[in-house]
């Protein structure tokens, strides 16, 4: 698709699509460092050749676009800009980057997605047009928006995306029974691939209920990434979380959050907050628990945009069911339970996920020898 700015009268969309991706893919490197600002790739191209990168810095500054200028020099003058979201046209923290654009004379841009965010809205691509900038958007669209969708939600929505992991054996069993030890349900090789899942999220969700039956640690432990530290949150309506829990104990160490209901004990929240806990509150739904919208809602206020909901059957259903999972992973051992225990999900969540008009099926294989399956919310 190509929009009403596009100048160009023969692109190679073939070629456009490589080095867009190439340019998502390098975004995708800082995805769970630059909240509360987006995650964006940049590759400029001169002669066939990249000739210089950037993706979005911790923090959200800089942008991925000014690394890319600077990265190519005065080479950029001239060249094609591939970049993964429309560059944003307002003076902020720092100058528009549309701006950055057109002072280093780069000579065509090939934008994948606007921007929906009111303080941009086409007026990046808008003023490239006006700087003489030949502008092609729309490609590798649906891979941009993937990249950019927590991003995309808080400024649509007010709720940053949500990732949804499940693990479960393989005759659909996320725990065994009520006095049974935690099951180890994957092995090796999905659990380091969940350690980088969290990484790429600003935060890791799960209800009080894992808290209180598995004690998680909720942080991530692969080498070269002991910089990340994703926000831990725990939806705890009563703040029932123990004080000698693994969360509470290290909360001086990682950020941690207890959203609790509007009711729950002032005593409760104060000895949580000595332990270096941050305590919000949120409305309750229907069944008297911390709403799930409010709860995302008020994640969005405070700048997040991507979390990672490890939490149980009870959360994992809920968000299932309402919507609210965006993009879901589901890894199934090989070996059965082989007795009665905790289902993964309800027979109402499961009818929900194989509902393609809800949830689109994505990938499906084997990580060392757990299969694991991807879907995304169809929008």
């Amino acid at each position: 698709m190509s929009s009403r700015f596009d100048l160009d009268a023969a692109p190679d969309t073939a070629t456009d699509t490589a080095y867009m991706m190439a340019a998502i893919n390098w975004g995708r490197r800082n995805l769970g460092a630059t909240a509360p600002n987006p995650a964006v790739g940049c590759v400029i191209v001169r002669d066939g050749v990249i000739i210089g990168r950037g993706a979005t810095q911790a923090g959200g500054r800089p942008h991925a676009e000014t690394e890319a200028i600077r990265d190519a020099g005065e080479a950029a003058r001239g060249a094609t800009l591939y970049v993964s979201l429309e560059p944003c046209s307002h003076h902020g923290v720092t100058s528009p980057c549309a701006d950055a654009i057109v002072a280093a004379g780069l000579a065509r841009v090939v934008s994948a997605i606007e921007d929906p965010a009111r303080r941009v809205a086409g007026r990046g691509h808008a003023k490239l047009v006006e700087a003489g900038i030949a502008l092609r958007t729309g490609i590798a669209a649906g891979a941009a928006r993937r990249l950019t969708l927590g991003h995309i939600l808080r400024v649509t929505e007010g709720r940053p995306m949500v990732t949804l992991k499940l693990a479960e054996t393989a005759d659909g069993y996320a725990a065994g029974g009520e006095h049974d030890p935690r099951l180890m349900i994957t092995g090796a090789a999905v659990n380091n691939r969940v350690h980088v899942m969290r990484a790429m999220h600003d935060a890791i969700m799960v209800g009080v209920g894992t808290v209180l039956a598995d004690d998680p640690l909720m942080t991530v432990r692969l080498p070269g990434l002991e910089g990340r530290k994703p926000l831990r949150i725990v939806l705890d309506t009563h703040l029932r979380t123990p004080l000698a829990s693994r969360l509470a104990a290290t909360a001086g160490d990682w950020p941690t959050l207890a959203i609790a209901g509007e009711g729950a004990s002032a005593d409760a929240e104060a000895a949580l907050v000595a332990k270096g806990v941050r305590v919000e509150r949120a409305p309750l739904d229907a069944a008297g628990h911390v709403d799930l919208s409010a709860a995302l809602r008020l994640l969005g206020k405070l700048g997040l945009t991507r979390v990672f909901s490890e939490g149980g059957p009870t959360v994992a259903g809920q968000l299932i069911e309402r919507g609210l999972a965006d993009e879901i992973v589901i890894c199934t051992a090989l070996k059965p339970l082989g007795r009665p225990g905790v289902p993964m999900l309800d027979p109402a969540s499961r009818a929900a996920l194989a509902d393609e008009k809800r949830y689109v099926p994505l990938d499906d294989g084997l990580l060392g020898t757990d299969r694991v399956r991807h879907f995304e919310r169809r929008s």
